[in-house]
């Protein structure tokens, strides 16, 4: 039997615009943000990226997009336990550089972003050595290493507490706004989504206009 999860669903998202998706447990939220960063491939329908439909790639293609244009933020922070902050945030980008120079580079971009969210005095400590707060942080800046386009957020403060989950909005939302990058944050707070430029509602796999 098959599970119709999203119907007709037509969203368009915006260079530089913050866009928040909100929804109960199960509506379909992170099946609809795995669509739009090219994890899970619809049964109908295309996914537009810079006019080009990205399940019209070949594998390699698309892997390659994920990992230079768009920047992902789970709930869970995956961050892998045997390496530093430092090493967790340059995996993603050292995986494509050959040159010491390149990966020079890429590394005092890493640095800089780490000391904007009050990680410098953390780059040697273990993911186990680290609060919530400062691991959801990490994982972040691990998804900016590489200037996405696009920054796709599954609810990046469920396991926080509201303070501390405040905050994470508060640094995505100065992400945004600084670096021009879209993000999309699903979510089932609807107080986290009110930091969006705009919200919408995800019910029976359909998405609606919040406000």
């Amino acid at each position: 039997m098959q599970l119709a999860v999203l119907k007709g669903l037509d969203l368009v998202i915006e260079s530089g615009k913050f866009i928040a998706i909100v929804g109960s447990s199960g509506a379909g939220k992170s099946t609809l943000l795995h669509i739009i960063g090219g994890l899970d491939q619809p049964s109908t329908g295309q996914v537009m990226f810079e006019g080009e439909d990205i399940y019209g790639l070949s594998d390699a293609a698309l892997s390659e997009l994920r990992n230079k244009k768009v920047g992902f933020v789970f709930q869970f922070y995956h961050l892998l336990s045997e390496f530093t902050v430092l090493e967790n945030v340059l995996i993603p980008a050292w995986i494509n550089l050959k040159s010491n120079a390149e990966k020079e580079r890429t590394k005092e971009i890493a640095l800089g972003l780490l000391r904007q969210v009050g990680l410098s005095d953390r780059l040697s400590h273990f993911p186990s050595q680290l609060s919530g707060g400062e691991q959801q942080r990490t994982a972040i800046v691990r998804s900016l290493i590489n200037q996405p386009k696009l920054l796709l957020c599954d609810e990046p403060t469920g396991n926080l507490d509201f303070r501390t989950g405040s905050e994470i909005i508060g640094l995505i939302k100065k992400i945004n706004s600084e670096n021009h990058t879209a993000v999309v944050l699903v979510t089932h707070n609807l107080e986290l989504a009110k930091a969006a430029d705009q919200i919408y509602s995800l019910r029976d796999g359909i998405i609606f206009d919040y406000r």
